[in-house]
């Protein structure tokens, strides 16, 4: 079966081996002439990024990047892309990197043409309502990893410099206007990061997939999803030349977001207030608190992954499930608590606040109160 497709879920997706070379090509499409790219600080240096650049540059497109983005990007770092966007007269942006690139590459693309701070366009109510939509410059989506799937959502998660908070930024317009999704990109991920990212990927299938949410959509794509990271995931972590496992796991990625539609839940809860105080990694952080939110959940969702479990080939129903998520975190050197993966001297009721705060929580298939919210913590912890 050949790996090379065109698809138009949820927006246009041009995907295979060597699809980089089709960068000028997309920005002529989507009526991009100067554009501005921004990437990761350890992908700038990269060969696979000065390619890019060679690319834009050879068909008088520029090669003009932005490379100010932390692990977790920052409002700081939205208002630094933001006044480079408008001082360079740039006139739309390419996505190109991790999740911490797509996130911010979308949203430099959305506020700089507001006149409104980056804070009242959060994901609540109608607030997207705001902004003035013919203002949002387009963004063409380049994922270098295979896990976040931001190259497929409406949102970047920014987080708040002066609260150490992460937020959600919501606006339909946000969805990028093209998506290369190029295994060959990925083959230089190192091992951690090809685990981190896939676990990542794994999580919002599972999350999405114990929603209680109606979206029989979604929870088809979380099951696909789950069974592909389950059988290509540890080929990649194994040789990351596999290019069958790559382009497989970047399709999950995109599946993982996709389904995330129907909801998340408490491990996204749980990770983005860590990762917003402790500077964990997000995927490696989710990974981490999978098995004790799937413990939390068990009531509601056991059914449901009995059957999931035979779908995917593991004996044994939910509990065989669990087990299967430990032994797969522990194959790839995921550490088993928080505590092994640097979070000292948490502040247990702040996070608990914020994890309470967190829009994932209305996606949870068990209600997450302050008590029962604590409780799973230490237990991750």
């Amino acid at each position: 079966m050949s790996l090379t497709a065109n698809w138009n879920y949820p927006t246009p997706i041009r995907f295979g081996n060597g699809r980089i070379t089709e960068i000028a090509e997309v920005c002529t499409s989507a009526g991009i002439t100067k554009p501005l790219l921004v990437t990761d600080k350890g992908l700038v240096n990269l060969g696979i990024t000065g390619r890019t650049l060679a690319l834009m540059e050879e068909a008088e497109l520029g090669r003009a990047f932005f490379s100010n983005v932390d692990p977790n990007p920052s409002d700081k770092n939205v208002e630094a892309g933001v006044r480079v966007y408008k001082e360079g007269g740039y006139d739309g942006v390419i996505a190109f990197g991790g999740g911490s690139a797509l996130d911010l590459g979308k949203a430099i693309a959305f506020l700089a043409g507001q006149t409104r701070p980056i804070w009242d366009f959060e994901d609540i109510g109608d607030w997207w309502t705001r902004a003035d939509p013919d203002a949002i410059a387009p963004v063409i989506a380049v994922p270098t990893t295979a896990g976040t799937g931001s190259e497929v959502g409406r949102a970047s998660i920014i987080t708040n410099s002066e609260t150490n908070e992460k937020k959600i930024i919501f606006h339909p317009k946000m969805l990028p206007v093209t998506v290369i999704c190029d295994p060959e990109i990925t083959i230089g991920m190192p091992r951690n990061i090809t685990a981190g990212t896939g676990l990542d990927a794994f999580a919002h299938c599972v999350e999405a997939y114990s929603s209680p949410h109606y979206h029989p959509m979604s929870q088809g794509i979380a099951l696909e999803g789950m069974r592909l990271v389950k059988e290509y995931l540890p080929r990649a972590y194994a040789d990351g030349t596999d290019l069958e496992a790559r382009a497989n796991m970047m399709s999950a990625a995109s599946m993982g977001a996709t389904a995330f539609q129907k909801g998340l839940g408490a491990i996204h809860a749980l990770s983005h207030p860590i990762g917003a105080i402790h500077h964990t990694h997000h995927g490696t952080t989710n990974a981490v608190c999978m098995p004790a939110v799937l413990q939390f959940n068990r009531e509601a969702i056991s059914e449901r992954f009995d059957s999931a479990a035979a779908y995917l080939g593991i004996e044994g129903g939910f509990d065989g499930f669990c087990t299967y998520v430990d032994d797969l975190n522990a194959s790839m050197n995921i550490p088993k608590t928080l505590t092994n993966l640097g979070v000292e001297d948490p502040d247990i009721d702040r996070l608990v606040k914020d994890a309470l705060k967190d829009p994932s929580t209305g996606g949870n298939p068990v209600e997450m109160t302050e008590e029962n919210t604590r409780e799973l913590l230490l237990a991750c912890l």
